[in-house]
């Protein structure tokens, strides 16, 4: 057994579209501005907007007065708020002229605003920003029509997690994940529902997710986007991605229908069926392994996707947690530069901020940490290094409107479940309404 024992929308498309437009001509003089030269005594004052919860804004106060302890001369005003609201908020200011200098992005959102010209253009300002160690296996997913709109705050991974307790439960030895086949996963599931009698399931359905699909995508060679932001696989992956949903399901190594359709609707990982120990696998993001090991009472491990060794490419990818993007419209492009450079390198934010927005994508940043990682952070960082070398590139950005694809990818996987819809007849449904989505 070569697995690794880890203790431990919205979306923006149509009405705000030209909006965007507007805004991103607003304010400033492109991106110039009249702010003062990085580095002088001239005071400035920049607008640093994320979302999240209370202690994502206690950790980023503390990051933005270690830099304001640095740069007496700039001013950083913080706003955050949560997630959906966050993005109500953006698209308003954006459109008013008024976005802030800096501001969390996430990779579905990203190209809307950059395609649009909301967003300042990275790469001409690495004299100030220092990207020599960031990990380039993510920083690529910034990388919009040959500009650099965005820089991962840091990043995370895609997994398949089990819990050895519930796998000796039922007298099924834990998987071999750097040889496992599709095959073998469904297989392993089954023998761990029946052997619990249904107590247990061997996983749970994960036909409702973007990321694991595009795990399968990259394994054929394909992309679930291309460069241009369009759709760039096979429908006969897709289906065969929900031929495998239904094998699991008939062959009782996933729920029924009725079942997996109230879990997709679960909004916290903490209450699957995996964190109430009813599940002995399933696929979610490599952060979440505290919130699910301390639900679970487990600790649960973290394993590669199946099939991984069977093709020339590995699908597996970074993920940004997020992007620091900033305005197009700033008056400071300096000091905007400056902030994201201290967030992404300088050790005091990096002391301050942890793993709260994914390990750090600094590469030296990301090793120095270690030792003040809990256990379940410290094997999230042994499984994303354990990784690396798999590892193809970083997929590109998702297109405009792409925010809409996660409703549509669990609503057709419920018709695949429920057999209103074929395997087949679901991937070109897919395929039509992503493309009427993203234009």
């Amino acid at each position: 057994m070569n697995g690794r024992y880890r203790r431990a929308g919205f979306s923006l498309a149509g009405t705000v579209a030209l909006a965007l437009v507007a805004g991103a001509c607003g304010g400033g003089d492109d991106g110039g501005g009249d702010g003062a030269a990085a580095g002088s005594d001239e005071q400035v004052q920049l607008r640093f907007a994320w979302w999240g919860s209370d202690q994502r804004n206690e950790l980023t106060e503390a990051a933005i007065a270690a830099f304001e302890e640095q740069h007496p001369n700039i001013d950083v005003q913080g706003e955050y708020i949560e997630w959906g609201g966050y993005w109500d908020r953006l698209a308003t200011q954006t459109a008013a002229g008024d976005a802030p200098d800096v501001m969390s992005q996430e990779e579905r959102f990203l190209r809307e605003y950059a395609s649009r010209g909301a967003l300042l253009d990275l790469s001409e300002h690495e004299d100030i920003i220092d990207m020599s160690q960031l990990d380039p296996l993510v920083t690529g997913s910034g990388e919009i029509d040959g500009g650099l709109y965005g820089l991962p705050t840091g990043v995370n991974a895609y997994v398949v997690y089990a819990n050895p307790q519930l796998f000796a439960q039922a007298g099924v030895e834990l998987p071999d994940d750097t040889t496992w086949t599709w095959d073998d996963y469904i297989r392993i599931a089954g023998e761990i529902t029946a052997a619990t009698g249904g107590e247990v399931y061997g996983a749970m359905d994960y036909g409702g997710n973007e990321a694991g699909f595009k795990i399968l995508a990259r394994q054929h060679g394909e992309e679930m986007y291309d460069q241009d932001g369009e759709l760039g696989f096979d429908p006969e992956t897709l289906a065969q991605w929900w031929e495998y949903s239904l094998q699991l399901r008939d062959s009782g190594g996933a729920p029924q229908a009725t079942l997996s359709a109230e879990q997709q609707d679960t909004g916290s990982p903490e209450q699957t069926l995996l964190g109430t120990n009813r599940a002995a696998m399933a696929w979610y993001w490599s952060n979440t392994l505290a919130a699910l090991s301390t639900a679970s009472g487990s600790e649960l491990m973290l394993l590669r996707p199946p099939g991984e060794h069977e093709r020339e490419r590995t699908g597996n990818f970074y993920k940004p947690a997020q992007h620091y993007s900033v305005s197009a419209s700033t008056e400071h492009p300096e000091e905007a530069a400056m902030l994201v450079d201290f967030l992404l390198n300088d050790p005091a934010a990096i002391d301050a901020i942890l793993s709260d927005r994914g390990l750090p994508a600094n590469l030296e940043q990301r090793e120095r940490i270690l030792g003040n990682l809990d256990a379940h952070q410290v094997a999230e960082a042994e499984y994303l290094a354990e990784i690396q070398e798999d590892v193809v590139d970083a997929p590109p950005a998702p297109p405009v409107g792409a925010g809409q694809v996660v409703d549509i990818i669990k609503r057709l996987n419920i018709e695949v479940l429920f057999d209103r819809l074929s395997p087949d007849e679901a991937a070109e449904q897919f395929i039509s309404e992503v493309e009427a989505a993203t234009g």
